[in-house]
């Protein structure tokens, strides 16, 4: 049985692709690698400034049952989540402490600074239940209201059961603003309802949404390892499609040699943005609000 613990209330930062949730009966969240992933969403897009921890609200239902377990057998690196906003059901396969804070805070993880090397490298299986009344409660819920809520339950399961404490501050720290190319966008307006990303080696796809560069930007930060602010002042609906040739690193816009495997005829990803987007990454430094770790430890099995 896990106990009310004190969690993060929510204030407004950059939504990374992690934070998206389905409107359908069931939300899965596939990672493949440290940066790919799978995303899709069927309801209208949620605004891209998400919210995360200001470490006082309490959460106004908690999981009732919470088995935690280490994932010892699963060594392909897929990671998963299994998370529906109209029920108190949680699931999580072969994922990491970092990435259910991710999900839980509504933060990309370039956000979440210190805490012990184990919490990103060490993978946990979650199977976690509230009573019935949080499922008649939740059923009522609109897919926004129902997601928060999920959210908090999951923060308070890592306050109780990682002992997880947390603060927030803003730190000085590199960035990359995406900013309007020469000769502008190279995309049209779109009308495609709902909202899809997809994330893989070297490909990003973004449909929908009411900010669609913002959800770029998120996949981008999330690549790139750095903070990516949209400056190009276009907030609406597009169709985006980008790939590029892995680099070895993602310092700054430089080609190096392509994987094996890989299509070496596409360009670095910093060239790849300005060819087929008709945008630019610039880097700078700037105020970023993370969440820092205080205070966590390894959750006992049951």
């Amino acid at each position: 049985m896990t106990k009310t613990a004190p969690v993060c209330s929510q204030s407004k930062v950059t939504r990374n692709l992690w934070t998206l949730c389905l409107s359908l009966v069931v939300q899965v969240v596939a990672i493949s690698g440290p940066v790919a992933g799978v995303l899709a969403q069927t309801s209208q897009p949620q605004n891209s400034q998400a919210s995360h921890a200001s470490l006082s609200a309490p959460a106004s239902s908690v999981f009732d049952v919470a088995a935690i377990r280490v994932n010892k057998s699963d060594e392909s690196g897929h990671s998963h989540i299994i998370s529906s906003p109209n029920d108190s059901h949680f699931r999580a396969i072969n994922v990491s402490l970092k990435s259910l804070m991710q999900w839980a805070y509504a933060i990309p993880d370039t956000r979440i600074s210190d805490g012990p090397q184990w919490i990103g490298s060490t993978k946990f299986d979650i199977e976690a239940k509230a009573d019935t009344s949080v499922d008649e409660q939740m059923h009522g819920l609109s897919s926004e209201a129902g997601r928060l809520q999920k959210q908090k339950m999951l923060q308070a399961l890592l306050a109780n059961r990682f002992q997880l404490k947390l603060h927030e501050e803003t730190r000085e720290l590199p960035m990359y603003a995406l900013i309007l190319a020469r000769n502008g966008p190279k995309f049209q307006p779109s009308q495609v309802n709902g909202t899809t990303i997809n994330t893989r080696r070297a490909e990003i796809s973004v449909s929908g949404s009411d900010d669609t560069v913002a959800l770029l930007a998120d996949a981008l930060a999330r690549t790139l390892g750095r903070v990516v602010v949209n400056q190009t002042g276009l907030h609406g609906r597009y169709e985006l499609d980008l790939k590029w040739t892995p680099d070895l690193t993602t310092s700054g816009p430089t080609t190096s040699t392509a994987p094996p495997g890989t299509d070496s005829q596409l360009p670095s990803i910093f060239t790849a943005i300005q060819e087929q987007l008709g945008l630019k990454l610039e880097s700078k430094k700037g105020p970023v609000s993370v969440l820092v770790v205080d205070h966590v430890e390894m959750p006992s099995e049951n």
